[in-house]
């Protein structure tokens, strides 16, 4: 019989969900639920066998969605009781100093997600509430988090540690945590199979971009660097997020414009980027508007790509050079134009495209570079849900984690 893991992702007004077959690695069912606690009807969209299944109601908070959604495993199928479900796995964004490792879904981690929800304000909260919430629904299956921040704890100080007064610093937990963590890891862990090339010695940058967006450097697949830092606003250029800017626009903003905390909050992290610099922050809408000849399209893509070749320029440095460059997620998985774009600007330094292999859409791991690039240039598509219900299953198997919490029915 086929083991699985049910992998959720809870958002503040939505969830994802997979169910996800561990032998094979394939998402064997999957759904969405989104417009959580608004004013206007919900949605809910369930894929098995091929066949969707949707729904339009009012959907009020994470426990009616979460019920709904395992109503429809009973209706559409596949029913959890035979599809041989080990494990809940729940992604988590940040887990900071206290999770440097997955841990099972107790009363007592439930609340230290909860705390830590001052350091994702978007993310940690439901995610909490998610597991709560599935932990009630399914008592007798082993729920566990999954943090994206565990990955970079391993970060080496010089990396991780920022220049800030020593005292508040320590006093506030204030290092670079990274976020993606669990993208970085899985691709990383990939790239030397599709490569052919031992992981031991490996130089390798990792590109996730998407409407969030972060780079990393791993050598022998250990992480040395990553863009994104206490919270997943700092780095790249990014869909409605600044990436890297003076944080002294915050005294300016604040004294000249009296912006409240809040307000610039949500104008860092939701309006500006693309979104901030051309209304969108979907690339294909901005790809839309350079052919139609947008100036200030043209110039919001040349920063974002700017900001990709600084990051692959100082890693390079960091690491004292670079075997292989991959991109993945929603943009570097899909958008031939940005990778085009990042790679000939890295021409000077040997990197050679091959322009056919860039162009051809795939959902497959591949090399996109010539043969006789100084650097291997691949495309990998990311597989979270995989690598969660990979290490879920472990804890479950095992029983416990390793903070000493125990599962028990």
């Amino acid at each position: 019989m086929a083991k699985t893991v049910l992998v959720i992702n809870s958002g503040s007004s939505s969830i994802k969900y997979q169910l996800v077959d561990l032998e094979t690695g394939e998402g064997i069912a999957s759904g969405l639920v989104e417009k959580i606690g608004e004013p206007v009807d919900g949605h809910y969209k369930h894929e098995f066998n091929g066949e969707k299944h949707e729904l339009e109601e009012p959907i009020h908070d994470h426990e009616q969605g979460l019920k709904r959604v395992l109503g429809f495993f009973d209706e559409f199928g596949p029913k959890l009781a035979d599809a041989g479900i080990v494990a809940v796995g729940h992604r988590v964004v940040q887990g900071g100093s206290l999770f440097p490792k997955p841990a099972l879904v107790t009363d007592k981690t439930i609340n230290q997600v909860k705390d830590l929800a001052v350091l994702a304000p978007l993310h940690n909260g439901p995610e909490a509430k998610g597991a709560e919430v599935m932990r009630a629904l399914l008592p007798d299956v082993p729920q566990v988090f999954v943090f994206d921040s565990s990955f970079f704890f391993q970060l080496p100080k010089a990396s991780s540690t920022y220049a800030l007064n020593k005292e508040v610093a320590e006093q506030y937990h204030i290092r670079r945590y990274g976020a993606h963590g669990t993208s970085h890891e899985f691709i990383s862990s990939v790239v030397p199979s599709v490569i052919g090339k031992p992981a031991e010695g490996l130089k390798q940058i990792v590109l996730h971009i998407g409407n969030g967006a972060s780079a990393s450097a791993e050598i022998s697949g250990k992480p040395v660097e990553t863009s994104m830092g206490l919270t997943p606003l700092e780095g790249l250029m990014m869909g409605g997020r600044t990436g890297d800017i003076d944080p002294a626009v915050v005294f300016h903003l604040i004294r000249n414009a009296h912006m409240s905390v809040d307000e610039l909050d949500t104008l860092f992290n939701k309006r500006s980027g693309m979104t901030g610099m051309t209304g969108y922050g979907d690339l294909r809408e901005v790809h839309r508007l350079v052919s139609e000849g947008n100036e200030d399209a043209k110039l919001a893509l040349d920063v974002y790509v700017h900001r990709i070749v600084g990051y692959i320029g100082n890693y390079t440095a960091q690491m004292g050079g670079v075997d292989v460059i991959t991109f993945t997620a929603g943009v570097g998985e899909n958008d031939d134009v940005v990778r085009k774009m990042v790679c000939d600007k890295l021409a000077p330094f040997g990197v050679k495209l091959d322009e056919e292999k860039n162009a051809t859409r795939s959902k497959e791991p591949r090399i996109i570079s010539a043969p006789d690039s100084a650097v291997t240039i691949c495309v990998i598509p990311t597989n979270e849900e995989l690598a969660i219900a990979r290490k879920s299953a472990a804890i479950a198997e095992e029983g416990k984690d390793t903070y000493g919490n125990v599962f028990s029915k």
